[in-house]
């Protein structure tokens, strides 16, 4: 009967700290990320389908990620959700632009300098988050400093599974 106890109490803690994420979209429809999972799911008029790959903005402004197959990639206020210890101080507060903005060397990267790689999987969501960082950079009150979505394609530029180096034949042509 302990057994039986300590397992379903542990079960239920889990339970409340793993629960599933939602958000709205700005264009509309409610967003879910199961957290055991992290695909991610989209209703619109009580239709349930899997997010589709590329980058989102939410209503409150964040930007959610989805790779191939409807995985999300975890943003703050994912993470936040989860409980998890919150971040640092983030790298690029106030810091100036010089030369490429993250998401322009991002694009470069990953899409090639001459969009090489066009075609890659992750070319578009890069190119998503550049349009992202330009709309933010031309809207807000100095546009030589980075924005929160230039801060995104520095994390995403991490990501060497997803965010990927442009190779063509076995050449690397992203590389800055």
């Amino acid at each position: 009967m302990r057994l039986v106890l300590f397992t379903f109490f542990m079960v239920a803690s889990v339970a409340i700290q793993a629960s599933d994420w939602h958000s709205r979209l700005q264009g509309g429809g409610e967003v879910t990320v199961n957290p055991n999972t992290n695909r991610a799911t989209v209703t619109t008029d009580g239709v349930t389908t899997q997010l589709w790959e590329g980058s989102h903005r939410m209503q409150d402004g964040s930007i959610l990620i989805i790779h191939r197959g409807g995985v999300a990639v975890p943003n703050l206020s994912i993470l936040e959700t989860r409980q998890l210890p919150a971040p640092e101080p983030e790298e690029w507060e106030d810091i100036q632009i010089v030369g490429y903005s993250p998401c322009e060397k991002l694009v470069r990267t990953v899409c090639g300098r001459e969009s090489q790689c066009a075609d890659s999987k992750a070319c578009s969501p890069s190119q998503q988050l550049l349009a992202m960082e330009r709309e933010e950079r031309d809207s807000g009150n100095n546009p030589n400093l980075m924005s929160y979505t230039s801060g995104q394609c520095l994390t995403a530029s991490r990501d060497k599974d997803f965010f990927a180096v442009c190779k063509i034949r076995g050449k690397e042509t992203g590389k800055q």
